[in-house]
């Protein structure tokens, strides 16, 4: 059946989606909880880093917004893609890295993709609608968290039952698909799902199950292309016994579903072009509390498949390519708390990933292709009574194939107590392992060494006027050594991974703000300037500001405007015809988003309604990929 979501959004004002209302405790005034910075719940204010936490409230906000949109608001954080069909690939940058220097982990569980060239997650198999919060804490944090976590570090905290019994949740919402300059009004974006969970006894549970199915829209930028399509489910299974007050374990199971049709490549048109990713988790968590302090153990394992139907040009027939990736990680650490101003973090985690790989090309076994490492790990905390806190720590780093290599951080911060002004600085290191890939393909190199991230930042943080106004800002400086390079010899032409000699510098500012003069509106503003090295900078933009306003117009209904400017980047694209790579500018953009929501039940139905690209600009993400125009979200959400 078609449905006229212009003439819908007229009714609703704006655009309409019915959105779930949440299992909120009442409210009350509480202080921030953070824990990223030491893997354990602590105060926002004792921490030493400027940690950006989404709230499930701020998820709330920007319905009708994927996780990469969400993410990509964030000051310092430019999640490529955000903006393109939903099937494009997501790539993630963070203070001027690539996405190999991020690292995301999923309620404790650093998760990875260990077929990929750069070991990087693919944010597309998680559903926004699963997260209850996520924390973004940029520089090197690699002391706590191991490989990958050079620039930044996505940890994301998926939802848990609720003290209830039983409470059931079910959501759906329909939308448009348009690029730029089309009007199309029919439904071509769904998403739904449920979910059932709750507390008997000494057990809780949670049971969701999530679909998501799209058309509309051409990967490729073009005239009169087919339509891509995107489909995705997900099913989680969490179950947790509380033995009792000290000792606890938590289980989960997840299933992830990717499929989607894909392009050619910039400009190209290709109907043929179709991929498949299944990837399933489990794990356990365990948790014992004594006297003196906690003791975790975090474990999950991963198995990702992927496969790939793509049509090449110079066979004239569809050519099909296989991964396999494996993955463990056991992470056991232990906090003890000698006393209220000090405490020690004492861990040791293992990993284990392995790969396997057919194509037309080359053939990798996970019986080579494979390495584990064993990481001991020591953090000590210190809060004085006098204002100065200290995070110190290191890593030693034990990798089967290239040896030893050792992390380590130093994070003060001094909070005045005359002055309502928090000052934070930190050196910190990290590395990234090369991927299996860059170790046993045919262009693989085992002498390979891991590359290395050393960072310098410094800032304040400041809340006055009654914490009416929060202001902070942050200055980084980083250097990039041992990067990974692809080389060709140009006499030979055999070709392997190598690590550059260059020294890689990056350095800019991060600044936000945060005013809520009343309890029923806020403004919430940020800047990022970045500067990378040029032949690093691509997808980079050194400019980019995000502006949101959140107003209560009653107490029932909510509306949320978002702005973003993004200046101009550098990118490059392969001509077919010249058969060479040609450097381009991407122009600056501008989106502005709005949604409206209304609790037409109290705590049993919502509704809402989101507009995106209200100003319908045209601009690219990629060269010769395409964007998305203006488009309506419908929905509804009910909990029962």
């Amino acid at each position: 059946m078609k449905l006229n979501f212009i003439k819908l959004s007229a009714y609703f004002t704006l655009v309409t989606s019915f959105t779930i209302a949440q299992e909120q405790e009442p409210s009350k005034t509480i202080e921030e909880i953070v824990i990223s910075d030491t893997k354990f719940t602590q105060s926002k204010e004792k921490s030493g880093k400027i940690i950006e936490k989404i709230t499930a409230k701020d998820l709330e906000n920007k319905k009708g917004q994927s996780l990469a949109n969400v993410l990509s608001q964030v000051a310092g954080v430019e999640v490529n893609g955000n903006q393109s069909g939903t099937g494009k690939n997501l790539a993630y940058y963070i203070r001027g890295g690539r996405s190999r220097q991020v690292l995301i982990v999923i309620d404790g569980v650093p998760v990875t993709d260990a077929s990929g060239i750069g070991l990087q997650y693919d944010l597309r198999l998680l559903p926004v609608e699963q997260i209850e919060s996520i924390e973004i804490m940029k520089g090197a944090a690699s002391t706590l968290y191991g490989s990958g976590a050079a620039t930044g570090l996505i940890n994301i905290t998926l939802k848990k039952a609720v003290k209830k019994e039983i409470v059931g949740t079910a959501y759906m919402n329909i939308g448009t698909q348009n690029v730029p300059n089309q009007t199309k009004t029919s439904a071509q974006d769904f998403n739904q799902g449920f979910s059932i969970n709750g507390t008997k006894g000494v057990i809780s549970y949670f049971t969701s199950l999530n679909s998501s199915e799209t058309k509309g829209i051409s990967e490729a930028a073009g005239t009169n292309f087919e339509t891509d399509y995107f489909s995705r489910v997900n099913a989680l299974q969490k179950i947790g016994i509380q033995f009792n007050s000290k000792f606890s374990i938590q289980t989960f199971a997840n299933y992830d579903r990717l499929k989607s049709a894909f392009d050619g490549g910039n400009f190209t048109d290709e109907s043929a072009n179709i991929s498949l990713s299944e990837q399933f988790r489990v794990g356990f968590t365990p948790k014992y509390k004594y006297a003196n302090g906690e003791l975790n153990l975090v474990t999950g394992f991963t198995n990702l498949e992927r496969q790939y139907d793509t049509y090449s040009t110079w066979t004239s027939s569809v050519e099909e390519s296989y991964y396999k990736s494996r993955s463990v990680s056991v992470d056991l650490f232990n906090k003890y708390n000698f006393s209220k101003a000090f405490f020690l973090i004492l861990g040791t985690q293992f990993q284990f990933m392995d790969m396997q790989e057919e194509t037309s090309y080359e053939n990798i076994l996970n019986s080579n292709a494979n390495f584990n490492v064993i990481d001991p790990y020591v953090t000590a905390i210190y809060y004085s009574n006098f204002g100065l806190n200290i995070n110190a720590g290191a890593r030693l780093n034990k990798h089967n194939v290239y040896g030893n290599h050792t992390t380590f951080n130093f994070n003060p911060s001094f909070s005045f107590k005359s002055v309502p002004i928090k000052l934070i600085s930190s050196y910190s290191t990290a590395y990234i392992t090369p991927s299996l890939y860059q170790l046993f393909s045919p262009y693989g190199n085992l002498a390979l060494k891991p590359e290395e991230n050393t960072t310098i930042e410094a800032g304040f943080e400041t809340t006055i006027f009654d914490k009416k106004v929060t202001l902070n800002t942050v200055g980084f400086y980083r250097e990039q050594e041992n990067t990974y390079d692809f080389f060709t010899d140009p006499t030979s032409y055999e070709s392997q991974y190598i690590n550059n000699s260059n020294v890689v510098i990056a350095k800019g500012m991060e600044t936000s703000l945060s005013i809520k003069p009343v309890s029923y509106f806020s403004i919430n503003g940020n800047y990022t300037f970045t500067q990378v090295a040029e032949a690093q900078s691509k997808l980079i933009p050194k400019h980019k500001v995000n502006v949101s306003f959140d107003v209560d117009l009653t107490k029932k209904m909510h509306w949320n405007t978002q702005y973003q400017y993004v200046e101009s980047r550098n990118d490059a694209f392969f001509d077919s015809n010249t058969f060479a790579t040609v450097n381009t500018v991407l122009a600056s953009y501008q989106i502005l988003n709005s949604n409206i929501s209304y609790e037409v039940l109290p705590n049993r139905l919502s509704v809402f309604t989101a507009v995106t690209n209200i100003l319908d600009k045209d601009f690219y993400e990629n060269i010769g990929y395409s964007a998305r125009g203006r488009n309506f979200k419908l929905g509804i959400n009910l909990k029962f």
